[in-house]
């Protein structure tokens, strides 16, 4: 009777752990340390990157201080270059992915995504004097690319099936520009929003946008650990709550320069 009566205790007491366990989640902790660390990709302008002062500056620094605001916590902002972004979620380092993170279903794999909260154009970025004037005539030439970034693994697998010309990967945005206005490559394909703030920048001057990349839509998502559902729930009522309340068109005012839709971040006949 008594082994009985103390197994029946053991299970409540393991049932209850259990359930506190399972009702923990990290939107809670974030509120309770009044935090949010936040990914960033800081050499990805206009998205992120450091301004004349050397502080984060850019599209997704601002979302991650409104999302901290709305949370009624301070922001941190964690400098991650591209192929750290995973990692840095997955040991700990930050909370949230606010790093223009495209929505692969491989990706989906590791992390969590949310609904899309920004959407790319691909383009062509070369040299005035490399005769390249469209995508088709990419073909054949010494190409790059930052690692781990959608256009990355698109242009390296139309290189591998063209079978001719060749495909570097560099570890940042910055690397990647600077190698096609060196020299080391002849063309890269970026984001519509790269492209523009480089040819802003004026510290290219051979620089030039040589048309689309036949590339589809890049939507990008914010990332959160893969079993954390209660604060992905919350970050894609967050995304819609930008969006409706016209937040996210005055970003995308601030930070591209132009007026764009708010259904740009939609997929025709598809729940997004």
């Amino acid at each position: 009777m008594k082994k009985q009566s103390l197994a029946l205790a053991l299970s409540a007491v393991f049932v209850s752990s259990f359930m506190a366990t399972a009702q923990a989640d990290k939107l809670d902790d974030i509120i309770g340390a009044g935090k949010l660390r936040c990914a960033v990709t800081l050499d990805f302008p206009p998205m992120g990157f450091r301004d004349a002062s050397n502080a984060p500056a850019g599209f997704d620094v601002d979302y991650c201080n409104d999302l901290a605001k709305v949370l009624g916590v301070d922001a941190e902002i964690v400098e991650t270059p591209f192929p750290d972004r995973i990692p840095a979620l997955i040991s700990g380092r930050a909370d949230v992915i606010v790093a223009s993170t495209s929505d692969t279903l491989e990706r989906a794999k590791t992390v969590g995504l949310t609904v899309p909260y920004f959407a790319f154009q691909m383009v062509v970025l070369t040299r005035e004097d490399t005769g390249i004037n469209t995508f088709d005539d990419i073909k054949g030439k010494a190409l790059g690319n930052t690692s781990g970034t959608f256009e990355a693994l698109a242009l390296e697998k139309d290189v591998k099936s063209w079978g001719t010309g060749s495909f570097r990967a560099y570890q940042s945005q910055n690397d990647t520009i600077l190698a096609v206005a060196q020299g080391h490559i002849e063309a890269t394909v970026v984001t519509n929003t790269v492209a523009a703030a480089t040819l802003k920048s004026g510290k290219y001057k051979n620089l030039k946008v040589a048309g689309n990349a036949p590339y589809v839509v890049d939507f990008v998502s914010l990332g959160a650990k893969r079993n954390e559902y209660g604060l992905i729930n919350y970050l894609n009522l967050f995304i819609n709550q930008q969006v409706r309340t016209g937040r996210y068109q005055e970003l995308f005012v601030k930070w591209v320069g132009t007026d764009i839709p708010t259904t740009d971040l939609t997929v025709p006949q598809v729940y997004y």
